[in-house]
């Protein structure tokens, strides 16, 4: 099954909430709290998104973190990225490929067009948009397209 390990997924819960109050300034204690998340796994998130560039640190009395720039300028290819490396579906779908069959595969050309699909998809989603439920109209057609 092809799945975001909790952690990305958590890291995107955590910069909901910093996409939500954008003219603030949280701590990994506020955020924790906000997120319904342990502290300890939102320190442990805020390093991978710091060093990505996706969340500042502020020391002093009122510091804490805040997103780098708009909600509407992050995608979600760049949170998987920073806490999972690049996207790679399989193996061979990578550029630099340890697979031993990765020359003479016949479907490697394959996995890597559904690998750069599915890359795009994820450009293609914004932070900003995550702050919202899909409509049910929308939650339905997805839906309807996962099973067809």
């Amino acid at each position: 099954m092809l799945r975001v390990t909790k952690l990305t997924d958590y890291a995107t819960v955590v910069l909901t909430v910093l996409a939500a109050r954008p003219a603030e300034v949280l701590s990994a204690t506020d955020l924790a709290e906000a997120a319904g998340l342990e502290p300890p796994t939102v320190s442990k998130l805020l390093k991978p998104l710091a060093q990505a560039g996706l969340v500042e640190g502020l020391r002093g009395v009122h510091g804490g973190y805040r997103l780098t720039r708009p909600a509407s300028e992050i995608t979600l290819i760049e949170i998987l990225e920073a806490m999972e490396g690049p996207l790679a579906i399989t193996e061979c779908s990578q550029e630099q490929s340890q697979c031993g069959l990765a020359g003479q595969c016949g479907v490697r050309s394959n996995w890597r067009l559904i690998n750069d699909v599915v890359s795009d998809a994820l450009r293609g989603v914004t932070l900003a948009q995550m702050l919202h439920p899909l409509p049910l109209a929308d939650r339905r057609r997805i839906s309807a397209d996962v099973v067809s």
